[in-house]
C-alpha cells in the first residue's frame, strides 16, 4: 500500500481535536493502531510503540442519544468513516483521495459537524 498520509501527523491532528470535542460533551476513544508487519489477523493496537509500521490509525466520537463516529484512517489516503446519528440515521461518509493530515483535519471537522452538528446540540 502506497504512503500517502503520515499516520503519526494525522494522530496529532487527532488530538489537538480531543480537547475541544470533549469539552463539547463527546466522549473520545483512545486512537486505535494496525501494524502493517503483524500476522494476520492483525490486532488493533492502542500503544503506538507497539506499531513498527503503521497502516491505520483509528477513533470513535460517541455523543448523546447513542450518537457515534467511527474514523480510521489509512495510509493509502482513504479512511473508513461510519456514523449512527440515533435510531434512523446511519451509514458511511465518502472519504477517498485524503492528500495530506491537514487535509484529513478539515475533512474530520466536516464529519463531526455531520453527525453532531453545532457544539451546542452535542452537549
Amino acid at each position: 500500500m502506497g504512503r500517502v498520509i503520515d499516520l503519526d501527523e494525522a494522530a496529532a491532528v487527532l488530538a489537538r481535536r480531543r480537547t475541544g470535542w470533549q469539552a463539547a460533551g463527546l466522549e473520545v476513544g483512545p486512537l486505535t493502531w494496525r501494524d502493517a508487519e503483524a500476522s494476520w489477523p492483525q490486532p488493533l493496537e492502542t500503544d503506538r510503540a507497539r506499531v513498527l509500521d503503521p497502516d491505520s490509525v483509528g477513533v470513535v466520537v460517541s455523543g448523546a442519544g447513542d450518537t457515534v463516529l467511527s474514523v480510521v484512517l489509512f495510509r493509502g489516503g482513504w479512511a473508513d468513516v461510519d456514523f449512527i446519528d440515533g435510531a434512523d440515521d446511519m451509514g458511511a461518509l465518502p472519504a477517498s483521495d485524503i492528500t495530506s493530515a491537514q487535509d484529513f483535519g478539515a475533512r474530520l471537522d466536516r464529519w463531526i459537524a455531520r453527525v453532531f452538528g453545532s457544539p451546542e446540540r452535542v452537549g
